[in-house]
């Protein structure tokens, strides 16, 4: 059973019988002597997709779910309906566009890495990795002599994305992309 203060972002825990994907987590030092520190913590209930905010205690104990995490790679869309296959048994597991919507501009077809969470034979929710590589599908053209300076510009991604990259990127090339934040992190 984890403690508050050991919780990140992507465990799952029980809270009131449901999986809760934890989303955000923030720590609050009062300043004070004696007072404990009070962690804010952002919850995705896995069932319903409802938000929920809770603070607790450093210390308080949450229970972990039983949810099951699998190894999988994204296979294809079909319909409404991303499929997901299981790199150990090549079983397929489908789930709604809607559960996943902020992941979607960081999925590409094979990509692999991607943890599954699987709650009584369902896919529930997807982990991405921290980074991914996408393809610049669209940007203006390279700037030369421009690598000396801090300047950026708009690039549109093989997924559909649009982030800001420096000035010397140009069509073609593979940039990694920090899923948390959304921001250009460097060539791959």
């Amino acid at each position: 059973m984890p403690k508050a203060s050991e919780l990140k972002r992507g465990m799952v825990v029980d809270i009131d019988g449901d999986p809760h994907s934890v989303k955000q987590v923030e720590a609050k030092s009062p300043s004070s002597r004696g007072a404990v520190t009070l962690y804010k913590i952002r919850f995705n209930n896995l069932k319903t997709h409802q938000k929920l905010d809770s603070s607790f205690k450093g210390d308080d104990q949450l229970k972990e779910s039983d949810c099951i995490r699998v190894q999988v790679q994204y296979s294809y869309l079909e319909d409404d309906t991303y499929y997901f296959m299981n790199m150990e048994d090549y079983s397929q597991y489908g789930i709604n566009s809607e559960q996943i919507e902020g992941q979607l501009p960081y999925l590409a077809e094979q990509q692999e890495d991607i943890v599954a969470l699987v709650l009584e034979g369902n896919l529930v929710a997807v982990e991405l990795p921290q980074s991914v590589n996408l393809i610049v599908e669209d940007t203006p053209p390279a700037v030369s002599g421009s690598s000396a300076t801090n300047r950026s510009k708009t690039a549109r991604l093989s997924t559909g994305l649009e982030i800001q990259v420096p000035e010397y990127l140009a069509v073609g090339e593979l940039v990694k992309v920090n899923t948390v934040t959304g921001k250009f992190i460097s060539r791959a």
